[in-house]
């Protein structure tokens, strides 16, 4: 870990300059560019409104505001499949580049991730612009406290999980190329899996499903997320003690992992 720790230190103006690279490949033959990242989540939301909002968004009981339940939820998601897909296909992209010029390998999945981490951040000003605009004008007002200043711990939390998945994936994807085939299925179910347009307690489902919901860690993040900037109130102790744990023990495995196989990459690649 120290060998690592040094490492990073060594190639972090690197790591700077492959995030900020990839995030203008991002949108390089765009028309709209970066606009991209607000106008994406925003039709995207209004789009599931429109199908779920007549359904799920109706009861008060479950959602104060039932845009800006949905938003954060799609925005949590969004940013972890794309991440961990694009962290997924990072060393065999980078074949040709591996094989030439050595660079430590684990700054492949990283700077692909930190790269959609940024545009995350950056797509959070289409949640504040709905919070001001549901608080001002509507009668569907989030409740706006000081926890919402807690709400960089659910993000971060969410950061370090996918990192930790990213690098199992980028790892996994060398040996066995039907894992992006495998994991695509995986994000449809975990989609459905994760209360991004519905609220648990909505479904009247068996213990199983609610049981495999609630052990998803996207779910306990989402949660902690939606308390701090919808709720105005305290996160449950519990999802945080679950999703960072969790979220520390895969960070963990998937470092474990890479630094164990990262030496046969370029057998494969």
């Amino acid at each position: 870990m120290t060998k690592y720790f040094k490492n990073f230190h060594k190639y972090r103006y690197l790591l700077y300059e492959i995030v900020r690279k990839n995030i203008k490949l991002q949108y390089r033959n765009s028309v709209l560019g970066v606009f991209w990242t607000f106008l994406q989540p925003l039709l995207t939301t209004l789009v599931l409104v429109a199908v779920f909002g007549g359904i799920f968004g109706s009861s008060r009981n479950y959602t104060t505001c039932y845009p800006i339940y949905l938003l954060c939820g799609r925005l949590i998601f969004e940013f972890f499949t794309q991440a961990t897909k694009r962290a997924m296909r990072s060393i065999t992209n980078s074949a040709s580049v591996i094989k030439k010029v050595y660079v430590p390998k684990y700054i492949y999945p990283l700077s692909n991730i930190l790269a959609n981490f940024v545009t995350f951040i950056i797509s959070l000003l289409v949640l504040v612009c709905f919070i001001v605009y549901f608080y001002f004008f509507t009668n569907q007002q989030p409740v706006v406290s000081s926890y919402i200043f807690l709400a960089p711990i659910p993000i971060l939390i969410l950061l370090i999980l996918a990192i930790g998945v990213g690098m199992i994936l980028a790892t996994f994807s060398v040996f066995f190329k039907d894992i992006e085939y495998i994991y695509e299925v995986f994000c449809m179910l975990l989609f459905y899996m994760t209360p991004i347009f519905f609220h648990a307690g909505q479904l009247n489902a068996s213990p199983i499903v609610g049981y495999a919901i609630k052990i998803n860690p996207l779910y306990s993040i989402t949660e902690m997320f939606r308390c701090c900037v919808l709720y105005g109130r305290m996160f449950t102790m519990n999802h945080l003690y679950y999703a960072l744990g969790f979220s520390i023990a895969i960070f963990i495995v998937g470092f474990f992992i890479f630094y164990k196989k990262q030496d046969k990459f370029i057998l494969h690649i």
